[in-house]
């Protein structure tokens, strides 16, 4: 598992690129700095790891675009020992930048493939969720919640009513909602029953599976 310098000189480029793009928060930005993605990635893409792109990993889903992981980080407004639920654990990449923010993980993931290989991979870095579950991120983690904030890496149709529910009083969901293209959106919870929306523009995911067992 290397990390060479020229590694961590195109990761340095890297963070130029997603300053550039408008991503300020520096914790985000050294983070993103900090973690090797090439060792998310099959070796025949070491050449495309730094790049601002995503890229297919097993299971027919992808590691996501690293500005894309930046702005829904930053939309999560982090402070350490906030707990924080990730649907949708995939490559383990986004998984590893909410632990360097100092959150106290719980993820969820669909496919059993890739839940077996990220659960495994990623303690062997140094990144420690609090819990891994194979399970079906439409539901969330009732015994869990509530959370401080609720990552969705994945394109859902629309809100899961559970998610809202496992938000604690100000927490914050990011989730990407729409069918082929779609709309990123935070959710902050004001009360009981009241959520304040925004909007910020089209991305493009892979699809939020239901569970189909």
């Amino acid at each position: 598992m290397n990390d060479t310098f020229k590694h961590k000189g195109l990761r340095q480029k890297l963070v130029k690129v997603l300053i550039n793009k408008g991503i300020t928060n520096k914790a985000v930005l050294k983070a993103i700095g900090h973690i090797p993605r090439h060792l998310f990635m099959d070796s025949s893409f070491l050449d495309h790891a730094y790049q601002d792109k995503a890229f297919p990993i097993a299971a027919d889903q992808t590691i996501s675009q690293p500005y894309t992981v930046a702005f829904q980080t930053e939309l999560l407004q982090i402070k350490t020992g906030d707990k924080i639920l990730e649907i949708g654990t995939g490559s383990g990449y986004q998984t590893a930048v909410l632990c360097e923010l100092g959150a106290i993980v719980y993820s969820i993931e669909r496919q059993n493939e890739l839940f077996k290989k990220t659960s495994k991979f990623l303690p062997k870095l140094g990144y420690r969720a609090k819990k891994f579950v194979f399970g079906d991120g439409y539901i969330g983690l009732e015994e869990e919640a509530p959370f401080d904030g609720i990552i969705v890496t994945a394109g859902a149709p629309f809100v899961p009513k559970p998610l809202l529910s496992q938000l604690k009083i100000g927490g914050r969901l990011v989730i990407p909602v729409g069918d082929d293209v779609q709309m990123m959106t935070l959710f902050i919870r004001k009360g009981p029953k009241e959520f304040e929306q925004h909007e910020y523009g089209e991305f493009r995911f892979v699809p939020l599976l239901e569970d189909k067992n």
